[in-house]
């Protein structure tokens, strides 16, 4: 199959990213893009592997069982993105390099315990809930100072910042609230002693409203790999 598309959207996305960054005042190298490749088959990640990509985000860590051994020669990093029962915890600790969605205390035991057998570390992100939808994950911002706090005490995670999905709405006002809520909740944690160097928000539909508030991380998902035709399940 011919995946030429890939390039051409991979180079369109990044110049995209860049022309945000400049817009907002910044350099474009203090942003990190993040392919999103959930629902799209082991071919299609390693025709964009060959481009040079080798962070992957995923939902659903079913598909990184499946994909990770078909694409062992790849060398690729596997991101979790999607909210995580603590039954996948043995899977997340063998096969990702990072997971975004950290949003209680029973995952990061669930997590440290699995990471503790397979003698590794891992990269985590905890999610807050900047959005007022139900169908949104995360912990509450009244909540993040205690998780926080709790996470010092597991030496297998490394808690390299925070996550958020903004609200799903065109209200560009209300996207750009769900941002700065997060961005202000890291200085605010930062203030308290904390190292925080990264905020992952922002998506194909978003991203330049989220480097605008100071995304470090946005995923990109449809404006890289097209668009779906299977429904992504959390």
């Amino acid at each position: 199959m011919d995946y030429s598309y890939l390039a051409a959207n991979w180079t369109a996305v990044r110049d995209r990213v860049a022309q945000a960054c400049r817009d907002a005042g910044r350099d474009p190298v203090e942003v990190a893009i993040l392919p999103v490749s959930k629902t799209f088959d082991a071919d299609v990640v390693r025709a964009a592997a060959a481009l040079g990509l080798h962070r992957f985000g995923e939902n659903r860590v079913q598909e990184v069982r499946e994909k990770a051994p078909q694409l062992a020669d790849c060398g690729i990093e596997w991101v979790i993105i999607g909210p995580l029962q603590t039954n996948k915890a043995k899977d997340v600790a063998r096969l990702a390099h990072e997971v975004q969605t950290l949003d209680r205390i029973e995952l990061a035991e669930a997590l440290d315990h699995r990471l503790q057998i397979e003698g590794r570390q891992l990269d985590v992100l905890v999610q807050v809930k900047t959005s007022p939808e139900e169908s949104k994950h995360g912990l509450s911002p009244a909540e993040l100072p205690a998780l926080l706090a709790a996470l010092r005490r597991f030496d297998t995670l490394r808690v390299r910042g925070l996550m958020t999905i903004a609200t799903h709405t065109g209200d560009t006002a209300e996207v750009r609230r769900c941002f700065r809520q997060l961005r202000e909740l890291r200085d605010a944690m930062v203030a308290a002693g904390y190292t925080l160097p990264r905020l992952s928000m922002g998506m194909s539909g978003d991203f330049a409203l989220a480097i605008a508030e100071g995304a470090t991380d946005v995923r990109i998902g449809s404006a890289i790999f097209g668009a779906r035709t299977v429904a992504a399940a959390g």
